[in-house]
């Protein structure tokens, strides 16, 4: 390991990193259940065995907690780019980091079918009209930090165009690949309409 790297986190920052994982797996897994509008704070909260009081050290609200999930994942992609090897031309070092990273809970190749909850959970932050807001937060907060990624792999501003338009076509692709993905019946592995996607996007945006 070089010695810039950050250390691993310890023990209390691992257990709050599952916590907070747990929270939102409930929140998903409880609106999708019951409903989103049948699921309160204090239901999710029991569901991880910790109160309410805990929970609202994680998030502001049930909204919050389902969409954290896409904002984690982005942050991990962005992440695992910065450390693909910087022999890496940048759209494989992007398509690699988005499929690595793309389960977000464990590293994956992609090529494995998700579970139910996992596609279910998708699902509900597509299609349920009282996340859009929150959603289209998390989604802005995102292209943030892939542009940021970016930038810092080409040398540049975040703020330059190159990165911002990167980063929003890198969305944009992924979205893309996941709307087509639900359509199938059931889903399958979701890596190789990943690739698909972000493959087609070199032609118009080569690197500076």
């Amino acid at each position: 390991m070089d010695a810039e790297d950050p250390a691993p986190p310890g023990l209390r920052e691992r257990k709050k990193q599952r916590t907070r994982l747990a929270l939102s797996w409930a929140a998903i897994r409880l609106s999708v259940e019951r409903g989103y509008a049948n699921v309160r704070v204090e239901d999710i909260a029991d569901e991880v065995g910790v109160s309410a009081r805990t929970f609202s050290n994680y998030f502001a609200s049930k909204g919050e907690a389902i969409a954290a999930r896409q904002l984690d994942r982005a942050r991990l992609i962005a992440d695992e780019l910065r450390a693909r090897p910087a022999s890496e031309p940048l759209w494989t070092a992007i398509r690699n980091a988005a499929r690595a990273r793309i389960a977000l809970d464990r590293p994956t190749d992609g090529q494995a079918t998700p579970d139910d909850q996992w596609i279910a959970g998708v699902r509900l932050m597509l299609t349920e009209p009282a996340l859009q807001a929150e959603m289209f937060r998390i989604s802005a907060a995102a292209h943030d930090a892939l542009a940021a990624a970016v930038a810092d792999r080409v040398g540049v501003d975040p703020e330059d165009l190159y990165p911002q338009l990167v980063a929003g076509s890198v969305g944009a692709a992924m979205q893309a690949a996941v709307r087509r993905w639900l359509r199938a019946d059931p889903p399958g592995p979701f890596a190789p309409l990943l690739d698909d996607a972000i493959g087609r996007l070199p032609a118009g945006l080569p690197p500076p």
